[in-house]
């Protein structure tokens, strides 16, 4: 899932966040910390960052923790790259072959 739409969606959600770390805002590209960490390149610009103080509330975090799976598994139902039929164990998961998602078809 691309970070960018993680965070529309949690704006709608009145969640604030961020798709990049502190130092590379602005910046389309993955967090170079993620990256130092050895996370694909694909996977790091789908990585959100949220600041806590000490302000912050439990009632804010359990929103967080309540709002977000909804809005991943929503973004992956439109994804072509992820699977909702299931692997043998029948779980959920990246697309086998998702370049078949792209192939043209004609009539």
């Amino acid at each position: 899932m691309e970070g960018e739409a993680i965070l529309l969606l949690m704006n709608k959600l009145g969640i604030a966040g961020s798709s990049g770390s502190a130092c590379t805002s602005g910046s389309l590209e993955p967090s170079h910390v993620m990256r130092a960490m050895g996370i694909p390149y694909t996977a790091a610009h789908g990585t959100i960052r949220f600041s806590l103080s000490r302000f912050n509330t439990e009632a804010e975090i359990d929103r967080v923790i309540a709002g977000v799976p909804p809005i991943i598994a929503q973004l992956r139902k439109l994804s072509p790259y992820w699977s909702d039929s299931g692997d043998s164990a029948g779980k959920s998961g990246p697309a086998v072959k998702p370049e078949g998602a792209f192939a043209p078809t004609y009539a």
